[in-house]
Order: C-alpha cells, then structure tokens, then sequence
C-alpha cells in the first residue's frame, strides 16, 4: 500500500499527460498530492519535512506551469528539490557538523557514526545527480521524453535504495554479526 502511495500521483500525472497534455497533468499531480499527503497524515497523524517540502513545491511550479501556461516551471520542480537537498544535507553535515539521516532515522536505525556520515554523503552524492540529470533532460530533451523519464528515471531511486539496504544490512538490529563487524 505505502509503496503504491509513493507512485500515486505520478502515475496518474502521466496518465492525465498521455490522454491530454502537460497543463492536465499538472492539475492531475496537484490533486493527487494533495490526495496522497491527506492519506499519510490519515495514516501517521504527520507529515514528515520532505512531504511538506515536496507538497509546497508541487502546488507552487504548478500553480506557476497553469496561470502562465508554460511547462518549464513543472519540469524544473525536481531540480529544485533535489539541489535544495542536496544543499541542505552538505551545508549540515559539513557547515554544522549535524547529520539529518540520523536526526530523521536514527531512533528507527541503530548505525555508527561513520556509517551515518558516509549514508549522508551518499544522499548529497545522490540528489544533485537527480538534480543534474534532470536537468539535463529538461534543457535537452522534449516535454515528452520529460514525462517517460519522470516514470521510467524510478530506476534511480529504487537502485539506490536497495544499495542503500545492502549496505547497512550488516549493521542493522537483530544481525549478531554486526555487533562484531568494525565500521569500514
């Protein structure tokens, strides 16, 4: 169900893309995030930042893509909140020495510090790559291989989360070996 939740408005913003166009897309993603963040606070009575974040930056380049009924506004969304992360995650871990993984995950995560730091750089590396290659589509490419990226460029995401699972497993509760195991 989470997993669904997660593809919801995507799913349907290139549905709304294919049968109609871009502008119907848009108000077709809006809704369904709005939809989407509804039923995660119906669920977890909260919403974490990065749903506000990611809510706020929807409903404003959208809002933006619709009343001046240009497209750019949409398609640079996910370079803006990518490099804003990205952004945010360096100038905390190396300009106040605070690492937000493991402010945000770390009562649900036990990892030592070293893996919490080298997770976090990981991230930076991660979202200004989303960020740049997102870029690179939009500049480069049409509306159309935008919205086939947007649903295919999941890869990404999924990639580096399963990564991320493999290497942290070995330090994850329960696995006696990782009690054992030296940070690398």
């Amino acid at each position: 169900m989470k997993t669904f939740l997660d593809f919801f408005p995507i799913l349907l913003f290139v549905g709304a893309y294919k049968f109609y166009d871009i502008y119907v897309g848009t108000a077709v993603l809006m809704g369904a995030t709005v939809l989407q963040m509804a039923v995660i606070y119906g669920m977890d009575r909260k919403l974490q930042v990065m749903h506000k974040i990611t809510l706020v930056l929807i409903l404003g380049f959208g809002a933006m893509t619709l009343a001046l009924h240009d497209d750019r506004f949409i398609k640079w969304k996910p370079t803006v909140l990518y490099t804003v992360m990205g952004i945010a995650l360096a100038v905390a871990v190396w300009g106040l020495k605070k690492n937000f993984l493991k402010l945000l995950l770390g009562s649900q995560l036990e990892l030592p510090d070293s893996i919490w730091h080298k997770l976090n750089v990981a991230w930076i590396v991660y979202t200004l790559f989303m960020a740049a290659i997102n870029a690179y589509v939009v500049l480069y490419y049409s509306t159309e291989t935008w919205v086939n990226f947007k649903l295919w460029g999941y890869v990404f995401p999924l990639v580096f989360i399963i990564g991320q699972g493999l290497y942290i497993s070995p330090y994850l509760k329960g696995d006696e070996a990782s009690q054992d195991k030296p940070a690398p």
